[in-house]
């Protein structure tokens, strides 16, 4: 991601989901994380303001991606895409695999409550999940960050994201609960 992607408006931003897995090569990747749990396995990357998540169980993937709408993606496996304005949810099931629930929001806030907010946010992500600072993109007090905090059960993943835009005093925040309906048999 180059310093101009952090300007952009967050309405500009592009939340996908895909039934397939995605190469790194399409990312910058500032940070990732990859571990097994009970019978999946997570690969998480934060990729700038932005993350990739992907789920595998047996032949199965679900990837949840946050990316600018120049970002080169493919076609294949593209199950749901749209911008971020407002609030929006979504649920899709596929027969054998998994459950995919999520609701994104686009919060604005006072400076006050931004400070507060990214502040809480900045200590919480030292001590857990995955965070990472951009200080080459701070433009004033305040450093835009990634976040992504999850808990990996036995056949589900909760993973809560924040990206902070401190010069438009927003946080772009997600839920998403991927639940394993073959281990459910």
């Amino acid at each position: 991601m180059d310093s101009q992607r952090i300007d952009q408006s967050l309405s500009e931003l592009t939340f996908c989901v895909f039934r397939r897995a995605l190469h790194p090569e399409l990312f910058d990747i500032y940070a990732s994380r990859r571990f097994v749990q009970g019978e999946y396995e997570v690969i998480i990357w934060v990729t700038g303001c932005g993350h990739v998540v992907q789920v595998f169980h047996g032949n199965h993937c679900i990837t949840e991606c946050i990316c600018p709408p120049d970002q080169l993606l493919p076609k294949r496996g593209l199950v749901e895409q749209f911008a971020f304005r407002g609030e929006k949810s979504h649920k899709c099931q596929w027969s054998k695999g998994f459950t995919y629930m999520m609701s994104l929001q686009v919060e604005a806030m006072s400076a006050n409550l931004f400070k507060r907010m990214h502040t809480e946010l900045v200590g919480v992500g030292k001590k857990r999940g995955l965070f990472v600072a951009f200080a080459q993109w701070a433009r004033g007090d305040l450093v835009p960050f990634s976040f992504l905090d999850y808990e990996a059960g036995r056949d589900e993943l909760q993973l809560n994201t924040f990206h902070a835009f401190p010069e438009q005093q927003t946080m772009l925040k997600t839920q998403s609960l991927i639940t394993l309906t073959a281990a459910k048999k």
